[in-house]
């Protein structure tokens, strides 16, 4: 299936899980096209200042890819920060927060595998 770019879904979510400003997601695939485990599998772009607030996975696990910019992640109380090339996998009951404290966007790709 080949889906062009002009096909997938915008979605403008202001302080997502309790985080600051707003995220844009392009969903690349929604759940019920992919058929599968994934429930998420979209690129998401977070504006300066912007980010998404702490949250668990349970019986899930959610992988960030960093496309652009630069951000902070928090794991259980650690904050690392990520850029472009590094990834991200949280899971297992674990939480993690995202912030964008850059000049410019921070744009990764996330999916969401349930377990």
């Amino acid at each position: 299936m080949v889906k062009p770019g002009t096909k997938m879904e915008r979605e403008i979510r202001e302080r997502m899980r309790g985080g600051a400003g707003s995220v844009e997601i392009l969903h690349v695939f929604r759940q019920e096209e992919l058929g599968g485990a994934a429930r998420l599998f979209a690129r998401m772009r977070l504006p300066p200042g912007s980010s998404i607030g702490h949250h668990v996975h349970d019986a899930e696990e959610e992988v960030f890819y960093i496309l652009s910019g630069r951000g902070v992640v928090t794991e259980d109380g650690v904050a690392t920060g990520v850029g472009p090339g590094d990834a991200v996998l949280t899971g297992g009951g674990a939480g993690h927060a995202l912030e964008n404290r850059g000049g410019e966007p921070l744009e990764f790709m996330a999916v969401i595998l349930r377990r």
